[in-house]
């Protein structure tokens, strides 16, 4: 791997590793930000156009997944845009671009231009419908690369259209997630080889195999595939969630035999008069019994006669999960520059993660990450003179981060 700067106190698994990521949105900067978070130094090329827009309102904070890097702001179409790009690729060990197939090559610096100067590179492209086939150069959103996968056919009631899992799927499951690993698979294969290599990651790809096991379920006939009929997607009566008398949501689980007889006696429900758990049939009936027997109690009353049985839980408010004794316990959530967010993950034992720093303005470190990466102060002066590199400043409170 390339040396990093000592200038910077970053930690984690991944101290050492040089990623250059050129700006966009969604599954991209969660894939960064990934890799940041475990201690990769990762430079993102922002546009000179959003440097040119900060002010002083601007508030860059809530850009949670640009977190714990620095930005550099490049005019990509400036005829010496490209130096600048290729010159940090010529000290990284990976870059993220989330174009369309034949952008970069069009910007000249795409894989073989990348190559050239650095042949160990990891050059990953994150795009919706991959680098080939006949939707290559389509566009879409996280609902067209799931619903073109075989997902969202499989989320939903019964009898409701398929419902949009987020941006959970696509962006950043089937997306961002998947490129990270096949990244750092890369950049493990290229320690031996000695050469880089062009990892495709496409949204609709990675969100199929998500679904991985409920393929298999379709083909061996075991799953129906009428949404909101089978165990975990919501046509399970034992398997759902149900509003209680206060007007919040419980979750219960119970679908092994011996959680369900939990889950029916918390309920003060008599299997006796119950049908079988497993009648199909009956589930439509039974879940109209379980959702009168939860709306008899508040939440917070069923969590505390539940209290060690495993199979019912409070749904929580996003706001009252950043402060739920576990989660507190835990760091599961942390504060950086008044922002609450997701702490790093997993959790290493040796070599433990942390974030660092709040996410950066466009073109905030544009000098002192250029510096930084071993680039010359006068090429610096050169690029910003010329227009191709902009600097701006950030009132982006001090970095640092602190559990919840």
């Amino acid at each position: 791997m390339a040396s990093t700067t000592t200038e910077r106190a970053l930690t984690g698994p991944l101290v050492g590793l040089r990623v250059v990521e050129i700006g966009s949105i969604g599954p991209g900067p969660f894939c960064a930000m990934l890799l940041a978070d475990l201690g990769a130094d990762v430079v993102r090329v922002d546009r000179t156009s959003g440097a040119a827009l900060v002010g002083p309102n601007a508030d860059f904070r809530t850009e949670v997944m640009h977190r714990g890097r620095r930005s550099v702001a490049v005019d990509l179409k400036h005829p010496r845009g490209r130096e600048v790009v290729l010159d940090l690729v010529a000290g990284a060990d990976i870059l993220v671009e989330g174009f369309r197939p034949g952008v970069t090559e069009r910007l000249g610096i795409g894989p073989e231009e990348c190559a050239a100067v650095n042949p160990r590179l990891v050059y990953g492209r994150m795009t919706g419908y991959g680098q080939d086939g006949p939707l290559a150069q389509a566009v879409g959103h996280d609902i067209n690369y799931v619903a073109q996968s075989g997902l969202l056919a499989l989320v939903g009631r019964h009898g409701q259209p398929p419902t949009p899992p987020l941006s959970l799927a696509g962006d950043f499951g089937g997306g961002g997630l998947m490129l990270a690993l096949g990244l750092l698979a890369a950049v493990w294969e290229a320690q031996r080889s000695g050469r880089g290599q062009v990892v495709d990651a496409a949204m609709v790809d990675g969100s199929a195999l998500l679904a991985a096991a409920f393929h298999g379920f379709v083909s061996n006939g075991t799953w129906d595939t009428e949404r909101g009929t089978n165990i975990v997607d919501s046509g399970a009566p034992f398997y759902d969630a149900y509003e209680t008398a206060d007007g919040k949501w419980l979750a219960v689980g119970g679908m092994e035999a011996h959680f369900y007889a939990d889950l029916l006696d918390i309920l003060d429900l008599d299997p006796a008069t119950l049908p079988d758990q497993n009648d199909r049939a009956q589930w439509p009936r039974m879940k109209q019994v379980f959702a009168d027997a939860v709306r008899a109690r508040t939440r917070e009353e069923w969590v505390t006669r539940a209290a060690g049985r495993g199979c019912v839980s409070p749904v929580l408010e996003v706001e009252e999960a950043w402060v739920d004794p576990h989660n507190v316990a835990r760091g599961t959530f942390v504060e950086v520059a008044g922002v609450v967010q997701p702490s790093p993950q997993p959790r290493f034992s040796q070599t433990p993660a942390r974030i660092d720093g709040p996410p950066p303005a466009p073109g905030e470190h544009t000098r002192e990450a250029l510096a930084a990466w071993g680039i010359a102060t006068d090429r610096i002066d050169a690029w910003e003179a010329a227009g191709a590199i902009a600097q701006t400043t950030s009132d982006n409170p001090q970095k640092g981060s602190r559990a919840r």
